[in-house]
């Protein structure tokens, strides 16, 4: 396992991190972050569309502070890992059962390095898309603590009918590969505001993204791909329909939800047994980047959750 670059300028983590590159089952390269911690276990993170390891930093001296190991992942197509398309900046996936491939890549890279168990899952936006999907194919994890997770696309009433069937149609025809109509040319932190921003409450915190994008561009994603779109609107289809699996699950999401459906992860926390969901009033979709009180919040759920569930 070679070493990868890990920006610690950027991060403000631990600085005891480190990254390494490693490979999926098909040859795409990925690049993972690790960061000793305490006697907990280690948590696996999975990041959102558009985001790269550094961008959790602060979350992971959170969770190291709480006795944690974290093992963080860019995503192909995202971050550090290879980019399969000619314009790099988009979103792409040919399947996102290819996203599976990384997971599986990620957990041998966690058996390599010696990540101590117990093992949790925590899980963003994308991440929360994949993350089901792997715990549906049996991860090996005891608890899993998700945030605002992305199991239905936020569309809007007028266009929804049309929606799936249009990326569909344009994928068919080849057009699967150029920037989904409506969306961004540039990361969403760098050309949007803190004012009336959707991703957090938290002027510092946007300020710590915004600065992140602005210093290593090329880690960032600007809109996906039709391609992208579509592949994810049969995902979160499917998945809608599926019986959740027997983890014990914690969910937040925030009363001003604007990027995922929220009506979505509400029906599958209720059909979910062994799950628990908090709705954060007053928070945005970032509630892992959130407001001090927020964060402290979902970190000491999410502690709670995964101690009680180590065994």
């Amino acid at each position: 396992m070679q070493k990868a670059p890990l920006f610690n300028d950027i991060a403000q983590g631990p600085i005891n991190g480190a990254a390494y590159w490693i490979k999926a089952a098909d040859g795409v390269r990925l690049r993972v972050a690790y960061w000793p911690g305490g006697d907990k276990g280690t948590i696996f993170l999975f990041p959102g569309r558009t985001e790269f390891i550094e961008k959790y930093g602060r979350a992971v001296s959170d969770m190291t502070a709480l006795g944690y190991h974290v093992l963080v992942i860019d995503w192909r197509g995202q971050g550090m890992s290879d980019r399969q398309i000619d314009d790099p900046l988009l979103g792409h996936v040919e399947k996102f059962s290819d996203y599976q491939l990384d997971v599986a890549a990620m957990v041998n890279a966690a058996d390599e390095l010696g990540c101590p168990r117990p093992r949790f899952l925590m899980a963003h936006s994308m991440g929360g898309c994949i993350g089901l999907r792997a715990l549906h194919e049996g991860m090996p994890v005891k608890a899993v603590a998700f945030s605002a997770p992305m199991w239905g696309m936020l569309v809007a009433p007028a266009i929804r009918p049309f929606a799936a069937p249009l990326t569909q149609a344009m994928t068919k025809f080849g057009k699967g590969k150029m920037r989904a109509p409506g969306t961004d040319a540039q990361t969403y932190v760098s050309i949007a505001p803190f004012e009336g921003n959707t991703l957090t409450s938290d002027p510092a915190m946007y300020a710590y993204m915004q600065h992140q994008a602005k210093t290593h561009p090329e880690m960032t994603n600007s809109g996906p791909t039709v391609n992208w779109v579509q592949q994810a609107f049969q995902e979160t289809s499917a998945m809608k329909k599926m019986t959740p699996p027997n983890y014990p699950v914690l969910t937040f999401i925030g009363s001003n939800e604007r990027i995922v459906d929220s009506a979505v992860t509400r029906a599958i926390m209720g059909r979910w047994k062994r799950g628990i969901l908090k709705v954060v009033d007053g928070a945005e979709h970032e509630v892992i980047m959130e407001i001090p009180k927020i964060r402290a919040a979902f970190f000491a759920a999410a502690d709670a959750l995964f101690f009680n569930n180590s065994r």
